[in-house]
């Protein structure tokens, strides 16, 4: 009873209707009444969300991507909704709260950071990259929703022969929304400028080589434990949309910290207020 009142209490104030699920086909507007298309236990983990836009994210995700309860909590965990919103404006940061996550040009389909737990490599001292690409494949579905929307995997050192050498893709994937090809380079270590401009031969590749005439350009992400923005920056150029550095973590940010940051990326963008 106390979780039915509490329920209540969240969903029977919040305003959602048609500044939110009028964009699903089919979902009614305020005027018709609020549809609920989760379990209630979806709903036990979305109502103890206080920020109204971070749980209207967390709700269409789910319902877009038929998440699990377990999926849902981990992509809570994972402060999902906290990575997105940091490497968008004002403006994307509330299309997430009234859409989810939009997978509409190359930046879209990139997280920075990539949080992979879910390899157990913290346990390791060390480990290699041979070792790390070993694990993606091995929990392939779970990397595969830590992507996001619309990906396939094509497959692992992906060989290709150009000027009588040989070169190997570390991970190929395809997104099927963007309609090109996705390719991973793993490094374990800090991101030097020589492996950004490997990834661009690779990309270039794919794209002169590969990819059908009507398919997009090729992307490519570079998934390092340690990256200097500032020689990214100068090593790719200027109207770069093809190639980008992530980082990814073995163990789940704090929240907390990714919370502060974002309120103060959101004072940024407001001229100094804090929405």
């Amino acid at each position: 009873m106390k979780n039915i009142r509490q329920f209540y209490k969240v969903y029977s104030t919040d305003q959602i209707g048609e500044t939110v699920f009028s964009q699903f086909e089919n979902l009614p507007a305020v005027s018709t009444g609020r549809k609920f298309f989760l379990s209630w236990s979806h709903y036990l983990k979305l109502m103890r969300i206080d920020n109204l836009d971070e749980r209207h994210f967390y709700e269409i995700e789910s319902v877009k991507n038929d998440w699990s309860l377990s999926e849902l909590k981990r992509q809570y965990n994972s402060a999902l909704y906290e990575r997105l919103a940091l490497s968008a404006d004002k403006k994307e940061v509330y299309r997430l709260a009234q859409e989810g996550q939009k997978i509409e040009a190359p930046k879209d389909a990139v997280k920075d950071p990539y949080v992979l737990e879910f390899l157990g490599l913290r346990e390791l001292p060390e480990y290699s990259e041979n070792e790390l690409e070993s694990r993606i494949i091995d929990h392939l579905q779970q990397f595969l929703l830590e992507l996001g929307t619309g990906f396939a995997f094509v497959g692992r050192q992906v060989r290709f022969t150009f000027d009588e050498e040989h070169f190997m893709v570390d991970l190929v994937f395809y997104n099927r929304l963007l309609r090109c090809f996705v390719l991973f380079d793993l490094k374990i270590g800090e991101l030097k400028h020589q492996d950004i401009g490997q990834m661009q031969m690779y990309v270039h590749y794919y794209d002169r080589k590969v990819k059908l005439p009507d398919e997009n350009l090729t992307i490519g992400i570079l998934l390092c434990r340690e990256k200097n923005n500032a020689i990214v920056e100068m090593t790719l150029p200027e109207d770069n949309s093809q190639i980008f550095a992530s980082k990814y973590e073995t163990v789940l940010p704090s929240k907390e910290d990714l919370k502060k940051l974002l309120e103060e990326h959101l004072a940024d963008e407001d001229g100094g207020e804090i929405l």
